[in-house]
């Protein structure tokens, strides 16, 4: 068991509330809140996990499939096809009925109860609730950031509430005073006791990634937004990473794939911030069940998985041409080519080939499919469909797993990480914050290129190379989206899906998803995002 659960898994404590409908009745069962902090903890630590489930699958699959990390396929054009729910999303062609933006309901649900702890601990100006005001906020960012205007559920609705959605520019707004009025309430340790909860660093890393994004979130219309727009906020961005940097409380020791592995925890010096996750007590992340050679869980790894894998993520060539780094520890995040057997205990690649019917395993980076249409089919043959495209291993399979504990891995999740943070202040640099510190964004740069043993950057970097830096360091960590976004650059063409969708490149309104056709019809009064 990780070291993490030093202080168990508070996340079995959590109170299920109802997902979709945002006009529910929550009173209180309490005529007083506990006296005491560790009681007070308990109870509040119940509402930290509702973005669990959508991150160990449906939240990572919509941010990272829509962006030009990867790309998903069929098997023959119906196994693995599940209504198009992976394929709408490489393909730019997502509609509110897909199981993968249906997230809005867990972050809604983890907003519905931190408002109902907040009144039980005694409401938004005691101390005591500081981490739920935090908490809260990032779920208000999380429905802001992917589905653009959203309603401000600062308080729990009462019977027959009905509630609007607010503008965007609006949330961020209200994110923004939210996070500034808690960030010195919350806790600044770094320890077993706050891993997985929020924090002074969470806060302000999320407010350094709205800062960083505040020309998008401003902007009023989403398909107006362009890169050139002025940002505001770029200082404001520029003095929270400064703030972490100065803790001294984080650093980039850590090997970079052993921080993704099974058994990371809150050891990892670079996490800020991060979902914890256990096959056991803390279930649903399934990063390489998809992303595994579909007949990987036959001695690929040195063991024998004890269940199916489903193999049907791969990376788009483009993507992978962004690890042009000689020597760049980050280009083992991913396997290509010829395959050998993994080493179970160094989950390193042994010089023994993985071999099917007789004959090596090999990786194409291109992928070809049977026929260009929305079912992107490729054949179901081991050294065929099954093998093409480049497959990540950043967050490797838990070998560990039993045959009852499904495909559910233990990797944790970073969400905020400090080599996110230097990258940010370089970036806000570059669009025209004061440097601070001495920093520039080449010594920001060389800070994340001197740990992983990759060549320093020489002369002034553009924007361009920072994303190519960006695609490097946080591939598969739901990132991609969120930043193609901001440098305007999510409607070029990647993958298929400009040959089989090509009103892609038009479609800007896409930059944020429709609401769930579930939740509309709950909540009646609102208005489907445009175009959708």
């Amino acid at each position: 068991m990780k070291a993490k659960y030093l202080i168990m898994s508070i996340a079995m404590l959590s109170v299920t509330v109802g997902c979709t409908d945002l006009n529910v009745d929550i009173k209180s069962q309490y005529t007083s809140f506990p006296d005491n902090d560790r009681a007070i903890e308990a109870k509040a630590a119940s509402a930290y996990y509702y973005m669990r489930g959508p991150i160990g699958r449906n939240y990572n699959q919509a941010q990272t499939l829509s962006s030009d990390e990867a790309t998903t396929f069929s098997f023959n054009g119906s196994d693995y096809y599940d209504q198009g729910q992976r394929i709408h999303f490489a393909l730019h062609s997502w509609n509110a009925d897909d199981a993968l933006i249906g997230y809005y309901d867990d972050a809604t649900a983890g907003i519905t109860a931190c408002n109902k702890l907040i009144t039980e601990l005694g409401g938004a100006d005691a101390d005591a609730t500081a981490s739920l005001r935090a908490m809260r906020a990032y779920y208000h960012w999380v429905l802001m950031d992917s589905y653009g205007d959203t309603p401000i559920l600062d308080h729990s609705l009462g019977e027959n509430e009905a509630v609007d959605r607010s503008p965007r520019a609006d949330v961020a707004k209200w994110i923004e005073s939210e996070l500034l009025a808690v960030v010195d309430k919350l806790p600044d340790n770094v320890d077993a006791s706050t891993y997985g909860k929020p924090t002074r660093w969470m806060a302000e890393a999320l407010l350094a990634k709205l800062y960083l994004n505040w020309a998008v979130y401003t902007c009023g219309d989403v398909t107006k937004y362009t890169p050139t727009m002025p940002n505001e906020k770029l200082n404001a961005c520029v003095k929270m990473c400064d703030d972490i940097i100065a803790s001294k409380k984080f650093d980039l020791s850590d090997d970079f794939l052993k921080k993704f592995y099974p058994d990371n925890g809150y050891q990892i010096k670079d996490f800020i911030y991060a979902m914890p996750f256990d096959p056991d007590i803390d279930p649903g992340m399934t990063y390489a069940r998809f992303w595994t050679h579909r007949s990987g869980n036959k001695t690929f790894y040195g063991v024998d998985l004890p269940n199916s894998v489903g193999g049907c993520i791969a990376m788009n060539p483009e993507f992978v041409d962004k690890y042009n780094l000689k020597g760049d520890e980050r280009n083992e995040s991913f396997v290509g080519g010829p395959l050998f057997v993994r080493d179970p205990s160094t989950y390193k690649a042994t010089t023994t080939p993985w071999m099917i019917d007789g004959k090596q395993v090999t990786l194409t980076k291109t992928i070809t499919l049977d026929k260009l249409d929305e079912t992107m089919p490729v054949d179901n043959t081991a050294h065929g469909g099954r093998s093409q495209g480049y497959r990540s291993i950043k967050f490797y399979m838990d070998l560990s797993l039993t045959k009852s504990q499904e495909r559910r891995q233990g990797n944790d999740v970073p969400i905020f990480r400090y080599a996110d943070i230097l990258l940010e202040k370089a970036e806000a640099i570059m669009r025209g914050a004061t440097a601070t510190n001495g920093d520039t964004p080449a010594s920001l740069m060389n800070q994340i290129r001197a740990y992983v043993h990759a060549p320093s950057v020489v002369g002034t970097p553009t924007l361009d190379d920072l994303l190519d830096e960006r695609a490097r360091e946080f591939a598969d960590e739901n990132w991609r989206r969120n930043d193609l976004i901001r440098f305007g650059k999510f409607e070029d063409d990647w993958g298929y899906k400009h040959i089989i969708n090509p009103s892609a490149k038009t479609q800007l309104f896409r930059r944020i998803f429709p609401i769930p056709t579930a939740t509309l019809k709950t909540n009646t009064n609102w208005k489907q995002n445009p175009e959708y």
